[in-house]
């Protein structure tokens, strides 16, 4: 039963990338809210059990559906929903494996620069991104720790999100909207179907445990 939700969130991937290219509010409001929750379906199949990433998944739903709406309030709220899924994936992933000191240095590395290159342009916004920043680093940064792919789902997540800071910031680039919802979807897909597979290996019986005289 998995197989379909990784096809209507290919779908429904599709429909928000339409709606933000042809810049249809509407459609964004059809499809964008979906994206999280058919994946979380596919945790959920997979898994049968509510975890870190289910957790992120839920707040990521909240956080897409207050950055579809207007305003610096929305945009901080949304900011605060996904505060919280960096931090539940940040805790869940540095549970399951220690990251890489050479990932954790190199993604503290890039959050310092960043910060520093976009202080004077951020306005007020610049301590609130500060902090949601170095969560989102460090999610990164333990992400490397669990597969290649997570690793992967957790530096385009990072990369959507520098995306829209320097939207934030002013700093328009040319399909900017498309960059960051394909990178920030593809960062979700490759999250919880990595997360999927490595705590299936992870929950695999030992082979050093098992009885020698039995044969199945």
């Amino acid at each position: 039963m998995r197989r379909p939700w990784l096809s209507l969130f290919g779908l429904v991937a599709v429909v928000e990338l339409v709606g933000v290219a042809l810049d249809s509010t509407t459609t964004e409001w059809l499809a964008k809210p979906l994206l999280a929750p058919l994946l979380l379906a596919y945790l959920w199949s997979a898994r049968r059990r509510v975890d870190g990433v289910a957790v992120g998944l839920v707040f990521a739903t909240a956080g897409d559906v207050a950055l579809l709406v207007p305003g610096q309030a929305a945009f901080l709220t949304g900011m605060g929903c996904f505060l919280v899924t960096q931090l539940a994936l940040l805790t869940t992933f540095r549970r399951h494996r220690r990251p890489p000191i050479a990932a954790l240095l190199a993604y503290v590395a890039l959050w310092a620069g960043a910060n520093v290159l976009l202080r004077g342009t951020l306005g007020p916004l610049w301590l609130p991104v500060l902090g949601y920043s170095l969560a989102l680093s460090l999610m990164a940064a333990a992400a490397a720790g669990v597969s290649r792919r997570v690793a992967a789902g957790g530096a385009l997540f990072l990369g959507s999100d520098l995306l829209i800071g320097l939207g934030a910031a002013g700093l328009h680039l040319p399909g900017r909207g498309l960059l960051v919802m394909s990178t920030y979807a593809a960062a979700l897909l490759l999250i919880t179907t990595g997360w999927v597979t490595a705590t299936s290996v992870a929950d695999r019986p030992s082979p050093v445990g098992r009885d020698p005289l039995r044969i199945a």
